[in-house]
């Protein structure tokens, strides 16, 4: 924002400086209190002494009326009774003119001035304030977008998982108040139970689907983990939309088939985008150079190719292997929120899946008033220019000026050479036909110029043209005070157009940024909330089927139906904290639990407890960690023995899940849930490893702690 202000304290010392050459040395208290206007120290004392100077000036002093559009555009810029100081800025106009006919001046041409300078003045100081205003909010934007997120998914989640919960607990209450429906009711609950497991998976699958970034962070881990160097290059933005998924497949296939063949070095993962945000295309690309021929995974399951997108693999020249998909971006759908960053929406895809939506932003105006500032003072440079020049030269050069306002506006999005030739050939080839008055007509090419170059580049050029403007009205014969008049002119018109496109483009880069300020967010609020869903309800519901079926088996199921009503309590308290609600987990509960989940499926279950002194937000992440290698031990092998192990040294705490009865053959990718919790560890400073020995399977979590806690047994 210093850049902002330093670029109109520039341009409002150009336009006094006009008046400075002219004979009148009170305009730079006139500029020094514009600049106070600028920091917004406003009062009506600071407004009557800018009157009394611009006056001053003006009538016993004899400079010319534009200088009243200082004051004009202050009266623009009050905030406190805004209707009587919009009132009393024509009436500033409307007096320039009745000095000017009273000096017998040409009235139209101080009419238009005092009001070309009260528009500069105005919309310069008006874009700094506003682009402050949308860098200072650009945060609370982003967190009222996760706050709405947040009572978006609790909506959503209550409505299908809540319910569900709430079945479990009132049919296992049911199941202890009447003993004899108890085999009736413990099947409906066992339903209920599986069902909303499954939603659970689905949900945070789908939660996951927008955004590539925890395979990427998977996939590290993964790479680190096999001793294989990686180089994680990332140029696409988030979020993806459905595509996300089935790039996050082809990653998650072609690492995990390098780890496989355990030949690589290196692994450079690089992602990028084509065309724009609407119509272009996604592109991943896994290089490695552990192949030795050009077999490489099997992706036939993803089908690529009925989402429109493409993959190819192969080995490059130098005998690296190269998988590359690209997938299209799909178009940017928004939901009809209302407020800035309101939520996101979610509708039916053709699949039938549930889908996110990207949050659509607020309409900011700021942009569109900065084009509308610019085009006003083009036209108003414009019309100066027409009411000097005869009658019969008016339409030719009206078009000619068309097409430089119109190739100026163009220049507000990016660096157009086409557009910069046409303005430097209507610039200077006209000057013959048309005479001095098409002098100043250099001013509107050098802002441009100034805006498309680098600096170092960009100022010669801009000298150079305003040299031309002295040099061509030595070669009409100009007066010298004419000549200064119309090289002066040109210098700040050209800092005048510079300032209004560079001011309009910075709102723009503003309001892009905080909008995707906004979106990132939310997407790292969903990117939670699946690994809440996967780590902690996941869990929860898996214990709770378990317990379902082993109480089926059971005749007097009644302690295993009294702890299915409190998992299922305890799991209503996770599916707050997927919701948003902070929740802290306690370490020895969570041993406690897995001892109890595990014996319940018949596997001998051997733990060293300890009770560490640690931080909260440690003992939440290592009881997660501790519920997801429960949940794989479950889900994954066949195993008869589990060893818990927790064990503090110089390095930190260390938290190790060892069991037996890995599936022959078996093979072992990335999952979300591992993806999950390396994000977590990561936060920490900590590191997940998992390695298979034979038919045993071992998860290592450790995190740094300053110092050692001694075990107790």
């Amino acid at each position: 924002m210093r850049l902002a202000r330093v670029i109109v304290v520039v341009v409002l010392a150009a336009l006094a400086s006009v008046y400075v050459v002219a004979g009148a040395p009170i305009a730079l208290a006139v500029f020094a209190v514009q600049v106070l206007y600028l920091l917004k120290v406003r009062t009506w004392w600071l407004l009557a002494a800018q009157a009394v100077l611009v006056y001053t000036a003006s009538v016993p002093g004899g400079a010319s009326t534009g200088i009243l559009g200082f004051l004009a555009g202050s009266l623009l810029l009050t905030s406190a009774r805004r209707d009587i100081a919009r009132v009393l800025a024509p009436l500033v106009v409307v007096s320039a003119a009745v000095i000017d006919a009273a000096r017998g001046g040409a009235t139209a041409d101080a009419t238009i001035t005092v009001v070309l300078v009260s528009l500069v003045v105005f919309g310069l100081t008006r874009l700094v304030e506003r682009a402050g205003e949308m860098h200072a909010a650009r945060l609370s934007l982003a967190a009222a977008a996760v706050a709405a997120e947040r009572l978006r998914l609790a909506g959503e989640l209550n409505d299908g998982l809540g319910r569900s919960l709430e079945v479990i607990v009132e049919g296992g209450r049911r199941a202890l108040a009447e003993p004899h429906d108890a085999a009736e009711v413990l099947a409906s609950v066992t339903a209920t139970a599986r069902t909303a497991l499954t939603d659970a998976r689905a949900a945070s699958a789908n939660y996951r689907a927008t955004s590539l970034a925890p395979e990427l962070v998977t996939a590290r881990a993964m790479l680190d983990a096999a001793g294989i160097a990686v180089e994680v290059r990332g140029g696409h933005t988030e979020p993806l939309g459905p595509g996300g998924a089935l790039l996050a497949g082809v990653l998650r296939e072609a690492v995990t088939d390098v780890v496989r063949r355990g030949t690589a070095r290196l692994c450079v993962i690089e992602t990028g985008e084509q065309g724009d945000a609407q119509g272009g295309r996604v592109r991943l690309r896994v290089v490695d150079d552990g192949h030795r021929t050009a077999e490489g995974a099997d992706f036939d399951g993803l089908r690529l190719e009925e989402a429109g997108g493409t993959l190819t693999t192969g080995l490059t020249p130098a005998g690296h292997f190269v998988v590359e998909a690209t997938l299209p971006r799909g178009p940017s759908e928004q939901t009809a929120s209302g407020e800035a960053g309101a939520g996101a929406g979610v509708r039916e895809s053709r699949a039938g899946r549930r889908r996110w939506l990207p949050p659509e932003p607020a309409h900011d105006s700021s942009y569109a008033v900065s084009v509308t500032v610019l085009a006003a003072v083009l036209v108003g440079f414009s019309v100066k220019a027409l009411l000097q020049l005869p009658g019969a030269l008016v339409l030719p050069a009206a078009a000619c000026l068309a097409v430089i306002v119109v190739m100026q506006l163009r220049s507000v999005n990016g660096r157009h050479m086409v557009a910069l030739g046409v303005m430097a050939v209507l610039t200077y080839a006209p000057i013959p036909v048309f005479g001095p008055v098409w002098l100043g007509v250099a001013g509107f090419l050098a802002g441009p110029v100034l805006l498309a170059f680098p600096w170092r580049v960009a100022w010669p050029a801009a000298a150079a043209i305003v040299a031309s403007v002295a040099g061509a009205g030595v070669l009409f014969g100009l007066p010298a005070p004419v000549l200064a008049n119309s090289t002066i002119s040109a210098l700040v018109t050209g800092l005048v157009v510079y300032a209004l496109l560079r001011l309009a483009q910075i709102v723009k880069e503003l309001q892009a940024a905080r909008e995707s300020l906004a979106r990132a967010a939310i997407v790292e609020e969903r990117l939670r909330a699946a690994r809440d869903l996967h780590d902690l309800l996941g869990h929860s519901l898996a214990a709770i089927l378990l317990t379902c079926e082993l109480a089926r088996r059971l005749r007097s199921p009644r302690e295993r139906i009294e702890e299915i009503v409190a998992m299922a309590e305890g799991a209503r308290a996770d599916l707050r904290s997927v919701s948003g609600e902070q929740r802290e987990l306690s370490l020895a509960a969570e041993v406690e639990s897995a001892r109890t989940v595990l014996s319940a499926a018949g596997i001998r279950v051997t733990v060293e407890p300890i009770e560490p002194d640690l931080p909260a937000e440690v003992e939440t992440v290592l009881g997660t960690v501790l519920r997801e290698a429960v949940t794989n031990v479950l889900r994954h092998s066949e195993a008869r023995h589990c060893a818990i192990t927790m064990r503090a040294d110089e390095n930190g705490l260390r938290l190790r899940v060892r069991n037996d009865g890995v599936r022959p053959g078996e093979r072992r990718r990335g999952s979300s849930g591992i993806g999950n919790l390396t994000t977590r560890l990561a936060a920490l400073d900590g590191r997940l490893t998992s390695r298979v020995d034979g038919d045993r399977f071992t998860l290592d979590a450790c995190v740094p702690h300053p110092a050692p806690v001694a075990a107790r047994a």
